[in-house]
């Protein structure tokens, strides 16, 4: 599972901003429903990183039963907030 890939399935288009707001809570919807739905470690993971990048990703625990899926999630936030300028703490 690629971004674009996704995006096209949920949205559309690859490119979110494109969408309005109801196509882009509508497709937040489908891929929250399919995270919960999901058994593959790699897809869910993928579907949560795309919620995470819209800002609609369910909290690490409610996400991921797996600790080491967590700490790939927060190893995942840490990298998106230093290459945005941020400080990991």
């Amino acid at each position: 599972m690629d971004l674009d890939t996704l995006l096209m399935r949920y949205f559309g288009t690859a490119d979110p901003g494109a969408v309005g707001a109801e196509t882009l809570a509508s497709g937040i919807e489908r891929c929250q429903v399919d995270l919960g739905l999901e058994q593959d470690r790699g897809k869910r993971f993928a579907l949560w990183a795309m919620l995470y990048l819209l800002g609609s990703a369910p909290d690490l625990d409610v996400a991921f039963e797996n600790e080491e899926d967590r700490e790939a999630a927060r190893n995942f936030m840490d990298l998106l907030a230093v290459s945005e300028g941020n400080e990991v703490s």
